[in-house]
C-alpha cells in the first residue's frame, strides 16, 4: 500500500462524483452513511431524507480499458418515513443512521437499514420476466367469468402394444384433448426491473436513538446499539430481541457515559465490542453470560495529566470502532486521532495516527460551533494494511500501517476531471505558509468528511461530502 502516500506503485485519481452541484443543499439530500457490500459490486448510500441509493459496478469498457468500470445507479427506494411518537411527543427523523449488507446467498441481495428507532431488512432483486396468460380474458378480449370455468386441459393415455425381441409390452401415446380453452400461464421476457421490498421490520426495541447495527459472522443474527443498551436480534424474528448490554443506571443522574458504537467480530460470532463516550472499549463474550454486564476485556489508554483540559473528555469520546478483516485488531476514531488496538493488549493502542492535530488550538471555537461533537467514521482497506478517515474542508486522511506514511487528500469538484490525479494537501499551522499549503484559519468547518468506505478487494474508495458521493481509484502507472 505504498500508494497511500503517493508512492511509485500508484496514485489516487478521480473516478466519479454523484449528486447535484447546487450551492443550496437541501437537508434531506445530505448523505448520512456509505457502505460497500461484501464483494464490492454494490455500493449503498443513505441520506437524511430516509432514502437509500444503491450503485452497481459496471464492467470495464473495451473503449477505455485503462479505466475500471464505473458505479451507476442500480436502485433507489424510500427506506424510512418521518414518524411521531405520541406517547413521548417526539418526532422520529427519517434519517438513515447505518446500512449493513448481508452476505449474498442467492441471486437477491439483502441489507439492513436503520433510523433512530426502526431497523428494516430489505431485499433487492431483479426481474426480467413476467407471467402472461392468466385466463382472465377470452380469446376475443372479453373478461372471463371465473365461475363458468369448469374444466382444464387434460391428457388421455392410449396404450399401444408392440413386439420387441419376443417381449410383448405396452407403450403409451400421450394425446392432448382440449376440453376447455383454460391454459397454463407462461413467462415472457421484459425489461430488467430492480425491486426493493421490505422483508422484516424490527421495531419497538430501543428507547434511545440507534447508533450502530452490525451483522454477526453466523449470518443469522445481528446486534443493534443505542446510547444505553445493545440488543441481539435473529434475522427471522421481529417481535423480540435479547438485551445483551444495559448500562442504564437506576438513577439517571448518576449516568456518566453512553455507548457510542458497537460491532460484531468478523470471525467469532460470540464476540463483540462497544465503545463509550469516555474513550474506553469493552470486548464481550456472549458465552460467559447472557447479559454482558461484565466485559471480557477492557481497552483504555491512560491519560497524560499534563495535557488534561476542559475539552479532554469530549475529544476522547470514540465515534467509531471497526474490527480488522483478520479479526486480530480493531480501530477506534476519536475527535483528533485514529488508534489501532491489538486484541491481546488492553493497556494501550499499538498504533496512533493524528488526523488533524492542528485543531487542538481551535477546540474552543469548535466547541462554540458544535463541531467538536462531530462523529467521524473510519475504515480499513481490504488487506488491513491501510486505514482511512475524514476531516474538515472536505479533506480525508489515509495512513499506511507498514510504512507509517500518511497523506491528506481533498474531495473537490475542482479535481473532478476524469483520471485527474489527486494532489496531496497540507495545512499550515503558523509562520510562513508555503505555496500549496492552506492555513488552518482558512479551513471550512461546514465541509466535512464524516462517512467513508473502502472497497473490500480493490483500491476503490467512496467518500461522502455533504450531498455528493466521490469515488476515487488507484491510477496504475
Amino acid at each position: 500500500m505504498a500508494g497511500v502516500a503517493g508512492g511509485n506503485d500508484f496514485q489516487w485519481c478521480f473516478s466519479q462524483v454523484k449528486g447535484a452541484i447546487d450551492e443550496d443543499v437541501a437537508e434531506a439530500d445530505i448523505i448520512s452513511t456509505v457502505e460497500f457490500n461484501y464483494s464490492g459490486e454494490l455500493l449503498a448510500t443513505g441520506d437524511k431524507g430516509g432514502r437509500v441509493v444503491i450503485f452497481q459496478h459496471e464492467q470495464e469498457s473495451k473503449n477505455r480499458p485503462h479505466l475500471r468500470g464505473e458505479y451507476n445507479v442500480y436502485s433507489t427506494f424510500q427506506s424510512h418515513e418521518p414518524e411521531f411518537d405520541y406517547l413521548k411527543s417526539l418526532e422520529i427523523e427519517e434519517k438513515i443512521n447505518k446500512i449493513r449488507w448481508l452476505p449474498q446467498q442467492n441471486a437477491a441481495h439483502f441489507l439492513l437499514s436503520t433510523n433512530d428507532k426502526t431497523i428494516k431488512l430489505w431485499k433487492i432483486s431483479e426481474r426480467d420476466k413476467r407471467a402472461e396468460g392468466y385466463n382472465l380474458k377470452d380469446e376475443d378480449g372479453r373478461l372471463r367469468d371465473p365461475f363458468r370455468i369448469t374444466s382444464l386441459r387434460v391428457c388421455s393415455l392410449r396404450p399401444v402394444p408392440f413386439v420387441n425381441r419376443a417381449v410383448y409390452s405396452f407403450t403409451y401415446n400421450v394425446v392432448l384433448k382440449r376440453v376447455s380453452y383454460f391454459q397454463v400461464p407462461v413467462l415472457m421476457p421484459m425489461d430488467l426491473m430492480v425491486e426493493a421490498s421490505p422483508r422484516r421490520i424490527f421495531a419497538n426495541a430501543h428507547t434511545y436513538h440507534i447508533n450502530s447495527i452490525s451483522v454477526n459472522s453466523d449470518h443469522e443474527t445481528y446486534l443493534s446499539a443505542d446510547d444505553l443498551r445493545i440488543n441481539l436480534w435473529h434475522l427471522e424474528i421481529t417481535d423480540r430481541s435479547f438485551n445483551i448490554v444495559d448500562i442504564k443506571p437506576a438513577n439517571m443522574e448518576e449516568l456518566t457515559e453512553v455507548i457510542t458504537a458497537a460491532e460484531c467480530h468478523p470471525l467469532q460470532c460470540n464476540v463483540f465490542v462497544y465503545s463509550s463516550s469516555k474513550g474506553t472499549i469493552r470486548l464481550c463474550d456472549t458465552r460467559a453470560a447472557a447479559l454482558c454486564d461484565r466485559q471480557a476485556k477492557f481497552f483504555e489508554e491512560p491519560e497524560d495529566p499534563s495535557s488534561r483540559s476542559f475539552f479532554s473528555e469530549i475529544i476522547s469520546s470514540i465515534s467509531d470502532v471497526k474490527f480488522s478483516h483478520s479479526g486480530r485488531y480493531m480501530m477506534t476514531r476519536d475527535y483528533l486521532s485514529v488508534k489501532v488496538w491489538d486484541l491481546n493488549m488492553e493497556n494501550r493502542p499499538v498504533e496512533t495516527y493524528q488526523v488533524h492535530e492542528y485543531l487542538r488550538s481551535k477546540l474552543c471555537s469548535l466547541y462554540e460551533n458544535d463541531c467538536i461533537f462531530d462523529k467521524f467514521e473510519c475504515c480499513w482497506n481490504g488487506s488491513d494494511s491501510a486505514i482511512m478517515t475524514g476531516s474538515y474542508n472536505n479533506f480525508f486522511r489515509m495512513f499506511d500501517r507498514n510504512t507509517r506514511r500518511d497523506i491528506t487528500l481533498e474531495a473537490s469538484r475542482e479535481s473532478s476531471k476524469p483520471r485527474a490525479t489527486l494532489k496531496p494537501r497540507k495545512v499550515s499551522t503558523g509562520g510562513k505558509r508555503k505555496k500549496d499549503e492552506i492555513s488552518v484559519d482558512s479551513l471550512d468547518f461546514n465541509k466535512k468528511i464524516l462517512h467513508t468506505a473502502w472497497h473490500p478487494k480493490d483500491n476503490v474508495i467512496a467518500v461522502a461530502a455533504t450531498n455528493n458521493l466521490y469515488i476515487f481509484q488507484d491510477k496504475i502507472n
